[in-house]
């Protein structure tokens, strides 16, 4: 009957999350849900145990979201991520139409931006460079996607995404975790998926199946629909209402001042995570006002803060006179990572319930009884919390909450690297977390104009079967060579 229960509160979580209903709302109620199965104090774990998971993770990573929302509001109200977005289809240009989509979407999200800003912002050039080429604007989705959230969100080393670093005060490793597996793993997802767009443009044209000009506005009415913002702030970091607030640029930026903040990221994340913070004195961290923590426990997420931050501060320096209203501009890129924040934050503490409950040890045996060692039981985890809850950060959280240090344990008694763990985390929780009723794949659709029956099928290769390859891969050779 536990083991039931919990399966009711994921299915009720599922299904109302699915129909536009707040996640906010539906965390706490299927937390309930299979407490009550389980014959366990409702209102004990309610206000304890849920409110304890959430508050854990919004304490964590609450400056993540707020300075890469901040940082993303302040590109795309700049011009920069428009700059960067039409340098580059005007260089590569409609005969190259997919890859330049995919190049534009994969620089300008690791380069920090998030992916909300990013849909809103490549979706109309996108529409331009296929309209151009003649190719169906049914691949628009699949293209976007590859680019934005597969190898730039969990394989490329040193990505800011929050992905990458939700794992690193579990394993105590940094954003940079298993380079050389992370660029083999990410070779691999943009090499298979635009194989398989290139596939599927060639089946279009001779199919005589071209640039069809019917159907929604690409972008425009996506901002207005209720139900797009419930799914994509319950998996994304922008709460994409908050685009319409602030004041966008009206002159044009040139493409090297535009790059110059993703760059800036990119090159302070290294420095922190490699050079500077290793070298300095933090012992203080051990005493108890500190919270008894260390250096690996929080060394990553320092190094992406204070990447973000310097983002931030090159984006204002380099367009003070173009950015007419800093304030809003920052108020509205505040104000933008509080609803995902929160809501991610709920799923969590639906976890920490279920993680809590009596039943759930026959799921953990399970899951740790998995054969293959480790990295293939993480996987699993890991993979299943994601496709359940519809998000990678949220699945990825519920599942190191519950078994982090487990893993962890194991991983020494093998002799297995915590950057292998890490990386192997990161990239399990972007590959079922895109079934369907994922928050940003239905917030893709809609900004693209286009449905599930039209668009999923390709979307699915490109942004869940290339990464599941990509990850068995790193799996493969981790367990044989180790971590590199």
């Amino acid at each position: 009957m536990g083991l039931l229960g919990i399966l009711l509160g994921l299915l009720f979580l599922i299904g109302l999350v699915f129909r536009g209903w707040s996640i906010l709302l539906l965390a706490p109620a299927a937390a309930i849900i299979a407490a009550a199965a389980n014959h366990a104090p409702l209102l004990a774990h309610w206000t304890q145990t849920f409110m304890t998971g959430a508050g854990h993770f919004v304490a964590q990573f609450f400056p993540l979201f707020m300075l890469g929302a901040i940082f993303g509001k302040l590109m795309d109200d700049s011009g920069a991520v428009r700059a960067v977005a039409g340098f580059l289809s005007e260089r590569l240009g409609a005969r190259r139409a997919i890859l330049a989509v995919v190049i534009i979407s994969a620089l300008v999200t690791y380069g920090g931006v998030s992916l909300m800003v990013a849909f809103f912002v490549i979706a109309p050039m996108a529409q331009q460079l296929f309209r151009e080429a003649n190719i169906p604007r049914r691949l628009m989705p699949a293209a976007i996607g590859l680019g934005s959230f597969t190898f730039t969100m969990s394989a490329l080393p040193g990505s800011p995404a929050l992905q990458n670093a939700i794992p690193i005060p579990f394993f105590g490793t940094t954003p940079f975790a298993s380079p050389g597996l992370g660029i083999i793993a990410s070779a691999i997802m943009a090499g298979f998926g635009l194989w398989w767009l290139a596939r599927a443009e060639a089946a279009a044209r001779s199919a005589g199946e071209g640039y069809h000009a019917d159907g929604p506005a690409v972008a425009g009415s996506a901002l207005a629909d209720p139900v797009v913002r419930e799914r994509a702030t319950a998996t994304g970091e922008f709460d994409p209402a908050e685009l319409e607030q602030g004041e966008r640029a009206g002159r044009e930026i040139p493409f090297a001042l535009a790059a110059l903040p993703l760059g800036v990221v990119l090159v302070v994340n290294l420095l922190m995570s490699l050079v500077v913070l290793p070298r300095m004195d933090v012992g203080f961290l051990a005493e108890p006002q500190w919270g008894g923590t260390s250096l690996a426990a929080v060394g990553g997420i320092w190094a992406v803060l204070v990447a973000l931050l310097a983002g931030i501060i090159a984006v204002i320096a380099l367009n003070f006179t173009r950015l007419h209203n800093l304030r809003a501009s920052m108020d509205a890129g505040a104000n933008a990572s509080v609803l995902p924040l929160i809501g991610i934050a709920s799923l969590v503490g639906f976890g920490s319930v279920v993680a809590a409950l009596p039943a759930f040890r026959a799921v953990t045996d399970w899951v740790l009884g998995l054969g293959g060692g480790p990295l293939v039981s993480l996987a699993v985890s890991v993979n299943l919390l994601a496709a359940l809850t519809g998000s990678a950060s949220g699945g990825m959280t519920i599942a190191l909450d519950a078994l982090g240090s487990t893993y962890l344990h194991l991983a020494s008694l093998h002799g297995i690297s915590p950057g292998l763990l890490h990386r192997v985390a990161v990239m399990a929780s972007g590959t079922l977390d895109a079934l369907p009723h994922n928050g940003a794949v239905v917030a893709l659709l809609s900004v693209c104009g286009t449905t599930h029956r039209q668009s999923y099928g390709t979307m699915a290769m490109t942004v869940i079967l290339g990464p599941v390859l990509a990850l068995l891969a790193v799996v493969v050779l981790g367990s044989l060579v180790g971590s590199f």
